[in-house]
């Protein structure tokens, strides 16, 4: 019995050495993953599309609306509320991404898309979205009632934009119309951003609009 016990005793001891502690896989960091589905398109750039807006859960829904350089959703989309900038009697003067600066694309600190989403993330340059018009073919139809563009690209993948309209002052505005900020500013308006738009009869490449106002935004990853 004396000789049984001590033989199990040996070999609990040497269970306990080999097998590794609880502690130490507490401690260890998950790979890191994406938590946002996004779809290759099968553009010349590479450039992944995510499949749905900052602040939604699914492709048809809108998302949050964010003014040009914000990082979060607010209720009043307005010149007064906005951080680099401000209009006083009909006199533009911005204080970030303006002549004085030279900077024409938003910074990650100023990207709704890297501030929600996380570094692998930012929102697409006017370039981009210029690819995605001109690389894809696009329809006018509904998801679950929400209508917007399915682009589709040469590979059959496809993305889905609802048309979400845009934000201004306290109103909502334009339902029917497809506005998707893009990161790059205008090269000489400086108070306005490019942002491509869209509707049920035709799409655009990009429009410029003053950075106060409260648009939707799709994300990109490489």
């Amino acid at each position: 019995m004396k000789q049984s016990f001590r033989f199990y005793a040996i070999a609990l001891v040497a269970m306990m050495v080999l097998m590794p502690s609880c502690k130490k896989d507490s401690v260890q960091e998950p790979p890191t993953v994406t938590t946002h589905e996004f779809v290759d398109l099968g553009l010349p750039s590479g450039t992944l599309w995510a499949t749905c807006n900052v602040g939604a859960s699914n492709p048809e829904d809108l998302g949050d609306f964010f003014a040009w350089g914000e990082t979060a959703p607010k209720e009043i989309y307005d010149w007064a509320s906005y951080p680099y900038g401000d209009c006083i009697d009909n006199c533009f003067k911005m204080t970030k991404y303006c002549d004085e600066d030279s900077l024409s694309v938003l910074e990650p600190s100023d990207d709704a898309a890297t501030a929600n989403w996380g570094d692998n993330w930012r929102m697409p340059t006017m370039e981009e979205w210029e690819e995605l018009y001109q690389k894809t073919t696009y329809i006018w139809t509904d998801v679950n009632g929400v209508y917007g563009r399915l682009l589709t690209g040469y590979n059959g993948n496809s993305i889905f934009l609802p048309a979400a309209g845009f934000r201004l002052n306290d109103g909502y505005y334009c339902p029917n119309l497809g506005l998707y900020w893009a990161s790059t500013r205008h090269y000489n308006c400086t108070e306005r951003g490019w942002s491509y738009h869209f509707d049920y009869e035709t799409s655009h490449v990009c429009g410029t609009y003053e950075r106060n106002q409260g648009q939707v935004v799709r994300a990109v990853r490489r």
